[in-house]
Formats: structure tokens, C-alpha cells, sequence
């Protein structure tokens, strides 16, 4: 594994797609309670920055420099917009729900499937089409873009890189926010 700063932006992503992988393992497979929902959370705030992230740097440039480009991108958008909703709903729906382990199993299936193709249609691509150190800044600017991502989906903010880039940094602050009042409470709840 290359260190941060020589780590080109397809090394990045596919890193954090094995990460993802496991955790949708991990959470499928662990009992209800409290593991199984930080499990949760921390997949869905992976899942928020990484397509966060994807919209805004990484999608730009595979539009315009990769063959077909356009077409493989809109794709991409389309799975990723579904995905997000339909992460949305699992995260309201809440890990401790009857459904869950099986509709967090069929958005796996569709996350993997989706990863595969970004893996095989845009990535191996990139890594052809743009030169290595435009990659390595991409993931520099990836791992900045991650900063100021949502740590949930928010399906109706739209799935652009001018959308991420107006709508994101509010709503992360929102969700970060959130996300210290939750933990908290429940650190409060714990006592």
C-alpha cells in the first residue's frame, strides 16, 4: 500500500472499497444492538464521503477523459442516486427492524455490483487515460473533499459535483452536529 501522499486516487478508492465490502459484511452478519448500529453508521458515513467524493473529483474527470466517458458516468450516477436512497431508508428504518439484515443484503449486493463496474468501466480507465501525478492529486483532493462530505446519504441533494458542492459542506456540518449529539447521549446513557 502506497503511503497518503503517494497514493494515486484509484489506489484510494479501491481501498475503501474493500473497507466497505467488510463492513456490510460485518453488519449483516452481527447480532442487534449497539455494535451492530456503530457498524451501520460507520458504513453509511463511509458510503456518504466516498460517493461524496467520487461525484465531485473523480466522476469530472472520468467524463472527460475516458471513452464513452459520459455514458459510464450517468451510470454510475444512476446506481449511486439509488443507493442512496435506499441507504436513507435503512438508516431510517434502524438496524433493530425485522427487514433490515435483508434489504442491507440486497443493498450490498447492488453496492459490490456497482463497485465492480466503477472498478472495471472508470477506474481501469483513469489509471490509462490521466497521468499519475494527476491521480495523485486527485487523491489529495478526494481526501479533502471527504472533509467537508455529508456523513449520510441525502437523496434529494442531487448526485452532480456542483450539486455535492453547494449542498454538501451545510449539510455535513448538519450531520457532524448530529452526530455529536447522538454520541452524546449516548455516552450520557452509558453512565
Amino acid at each position: 500500500m502506497a503511503t497518503a501522499e503517494k497514493q494515486d486516487v484509484v489506489g484510494l478508492l479501491l481501498d475503501q472499497h474493500n473497507q466497505i465490502k467488510m463492513l456490510f459484511s460485518r453488519v449483516v452478519s452481527e447480532p442487534q444492538g449497539r455494535q451492530k448500529r456503530e457498524l451501520f453508521e460507520d458504513l453509511v458515513r463511509l458510503l456518504a464521503v466516498h460517493e461524496s467524493a467520487e461525484e465531485e473529483i473523480v466522476h469530472p474527470v472520468a467524463q472527460r477523459k475516458i471513452d464513452s466517458g459520459e455514458q459510464v458516468v450517468e451510470n454510475r450516477r444512476k446506481e449511486e442516486d439509488q443507493a442512496k436512497r435506499e441507504l436513507a431508508e435503512l438508516y431510517d428504518m434502524g438496524v433493530d427492524h425485522p427487514e433490515f439484515n435483508t434489504k442491507l443484503a440486497k443493498l450490498g449486493d447492488a453496492v459490490l455490483q456497482h463497485a465492480k463496474r466503477e472498478e472495471t468501466e472508470e477506474f481501469r480507465s483513469l489509471r490509462q487515460k490521466v497521468s499519475q501525478e494527476q491521480l495523485i492529486r486527485m487523491a489529495v483532493a478526494v481526501r479533502a473533499a471527504e472533509k467537508m462530505a455529508p456523513t449520510r446519504p441525502h437523496p434529494h441533494s442531487g448526485e452532480s459535483a456542483p450539486a455535492n458542492m453547494l449542498t454538501g459542506p451545510p449539510m455535513a456540518v448538519f450531520d457532524r452536529v448530529r452526530d455529536s449529539v447522538r454520541d452524546w447521549r449516548e455516552a450520557q446513557a452509558d453512565r
